[in-house]
């Protein structure tokens, strides 16, 4: 009989001690995807200090606050934002007449050629874009449909708005855009790329750099090598 009761407060304390492990398992995973985004693991070793750059060129200035109230470069654009393929799903991205909100973040990305600004257009992701005036400039309202990945002014700032939760990268927007993007080219600039994500060296292929919540992305094409750029997001993105 006491053998009998030792065995089933073994096998109590066995199921007790299961159900802790299970327990902290989803409290783990749960604390590890914030604002309900999932979360983007990237390898060991992809991110590392800016000091193994050496002498970084300060960003010169940064330029009127657009229309969102992000300040847009006073700078040429990197390319047209006018789609090759335009309406056509794109890595498995649709182009939809509503703008779809129930994934919807926002990241912003910065780029140098040469260590000079350029601007990322308005109205990348939304074919025939129409354009409305503000008195901070020009925004993108409405077109014909709206990507899951688009911009609405010239600003930087990359609209993540879509039906499923999923972890879109620089590559997908850089696809949606109609644009290259590697090692050596960003649009139709090329030249050595160095990547920067969230102020840290991004040491992989700028295209897996994940698009994830107010993630501070910039490409550098060349040198000199500029300090990464910080915006800060206005309440609502």
């Amino acid at each position: 009989m006491i053998h009998r009761h030792r065995r089933h407060a073994s096998l109590t304390a066995a199921a007790a001690a299961l159900l802790l492990l299970l327990v902290g398992a989803v409290i783990a995973v749960a604390g590890g995807a914030s604002h309900g985004q999932p979360a983007a693991s990237l390898p060991p070793g992809t991110l590392a200090p800016l000091t193994s750059l050496g002498r970084l060129t300060p960003p010169g200035p940064a330029g009127p606050p657009g229309p969102e109230g992000v300040p847009v470069p006073n700078a040429p654009e990197l390319a047209s934002s006018e789609p090759r393929q335009a309406g056509s799903p794109v890595d498995g991205i649709e182009c939809q007449v509503a703008e779809q909100v129930l994934f919807h973040i926002h990241a912003h990305l910065t780029v140098f050629v040469g260590g000079a600004a350029r601007r990322i257009p308005d109205g990348i992701g939304i074919p025939a874009a129409q354009v409305s005036p503000t008195p901070a400039g020009p925004f993108v309202s409405a077109g014909a449909c709206f990507y899951w990945l688009h911009t609405h002014a010239a600003d930087g700032i990359i609209h993540i708005e879509s039906p499923i939760e999923r972890t879109y990268t620089l590559g997908d927007f850089f696809d949606v855009w109609g644009q290259r993007l590697g090692r050596t080219e960003v649009g139709r600039v090329g030249g050595r790329v160095t990547a920067f994500d969230d102020g840290r060296l991004f040491r992989g292929n700028p295209r897996e750099i994940p698009l994830s919540k107010h993630a501070e992305i910039q490409l550098d094409v060349g040198r000199p090598l500029v300090a990464p750029v910080a915006v800060s997001f206005p309440p609502g993105l």
